[in-house]
């Protein structure tokens, strides 16, 4: 009887320490883990400052600061939902989470988020982190592709110089680059070591999705006529214009830098954040400036993926921790992490802030993109990553590189692709 009673009392014990994990109870204040992939500096100086913030004036419910990274992160979240041991508030990028939200990973923000954070935000923006009926992460940052220019090149060679109110066109870029080109330099030069992102986002401007869901809900991949307009321009700025050298389609963004300071090439599409980059290391008296990308037939439209911030499913204390993310995306703390990463935040009032208007490093003409942005044609797609890692970045290598035509992009974006998406969606 004794053996048994202690026995009892072990399993009620344990039962009790099971219900006051993360703290909150008699023991202490809740604790809260907040895993952030900020990595620039400023950005992470910016983040933890703001945790300390929230910890000076909340001493009941205390967040602890943990440094992820960008490298593998969704095998790294996959694990740590799988072993229980996942962070409460999750820092990643929108087009990441659709598999973890019909997975049921994470948790519906639908009830937890104020009205203050839900009015902000605009609803293009809270759509990259909605999937099915529920809300997954509040999106918070974003950042537009953009043409870092060198300006004494452009001024030299009397080329007009677009501005959001009256961009370039797809056809008019091809010229211009063209233009630029000779004598072992370059008009631009696209770093696509990652192309399908790139590619994808670009093509709204020209009216491209190729994912369409149906009526059924089901998606499937059809390559239309404004899917073809960018990666056309990209083949043939390569492979007939040489107004683009094939060395860098293989490259990251950080991997043309070097040349483009050296004067081989004109331009480089790359994402805003990369000014911090060319602030650092350009050379002294270098001249450059932000250009807007390309406008199609759907004018500056174009795809992004917001960063975002979750909470897990298993998190106990879902409540706080949505509290937590309504203080880091205060309007102005909103503006603290936009200027820490060198992007835009998604927030209406943040969005006004006269830092985020001035000319100097090109926030203007990025600020001026804002209201274009729009989903990236993948957000919500099941399956998307291993469509982006088997099918579409191979065939997107070897069009671009010219190993296969159009045709052959084609019907392997579309057969192989829905082959992929079909075994998400049965």
């Amino acid at each position: 009887m004794r053996t048994r009673v202690a026995t009892a009392l072990v399993v009620l014990l344990l039962l009790l320490a099971g219900c006051s994990s993360g703290g909150g109870g008699q023991g202490g204040p809740i604790t809260l883990r907040f895993q952030s992939l900020a990595w620039q500096q400023e950005s992470v100086a910016a983040n933890k400052a703001l945790v300390n913030d929230w910890n000076a004036t909340h001493p009941d419910v205390r967040v602890e600061y943990v440094q992820g990274s960008w490298d593998g992160v969704h095998d790294q979240l996959l694990t740590s939902f799988e072993g229980g041991e996942a962070p409460d508030v999750i820092h990643d990028a929108s087009d990441d989470l659709a598999d973890f939200a019909y997975g049921g990973y994470l948790a519906d923000l639908t009830g937890l988020l104020s009205a203050r954070l839900k009015s902000d935000i605009p609803q293009r923006s809270w759509q990259t982190a909605t999937f099915g009926d529920g809300t997954y992460g509040v999106p918070f940052l974003q950042e537009p592709r953009v043409l870092i220019a060198n300006s004494t090149w452009l001024r030299t060679a009397g080329v007009r110089l677009p501005t959001p109110e009256h961009p370039w066109s797809w056809a008019e870029f091809r010229q211009i680059t063209e233009r630029l080109s000779g004598d072992g330099r370059y008009g631009v030069a696209w770093p696509l070591k990652e192309p399908v992102s790139a590619t994808l986002n670009l093509s709204l401007s020209a009216g491209g999705q190729l994912f369409h869901r149906g009526a059924d809900g089901r998606v499937s991949v059809r390559f239309g006529a404004g899917d073809a307009v960018v990666p056309r321009t990209v083949h043939d700025q390569v492979a007939t214009d040489r107004s683009a050298p094939a060395s860098t389609l293989g490259s990251g963004g950080s991997d043309t830098l070097p040349g483009f300071f050296g004067g081989r090439y004109a331009m480089v599409p790359l994402g805003f954040s990369y000014r911090q980059q060319i602030v650092q290391q350009a050379p002294k008296g270098f001249d450059w400036e932000v250009l807007p990308a390309p406008a199609g037939a759907d004018g500056l439209a174009q795809g992004v993926s917001p960063q975002t911030l979750s909470v897990a499913a298993d998190c106990p204390h879902k409540k706080e921790a949505a509290a937590f993310i309504d203080f880091l995306l205060r309007p102005k703390n909103m503006v603290r992490l936009g200027l820490g990463d060198w992007m835009l935040p998604t927030g209406t009032q943040a969005l006004r802030d006269p830092a985020l208007h001035t000319a100097k490093n090109g926030w203007a003409t990025g600020t001026a993109l804002a209201a274009h942005l729009r989903p990236a044609p993948a957000q919500s797609v099941r399956g998307y990553p291993e469509w982006k890692d088997k099918v579409a970045t191979p065939a997107f290598q070897e069009y671009y590189s010219g190993s296969i035509g159009l045709d052959d992009l084609r019907r392997r974006l579309e057969r192989d692709g829905n082959l992929v998406l079909a075994r998400y969606q049965r």
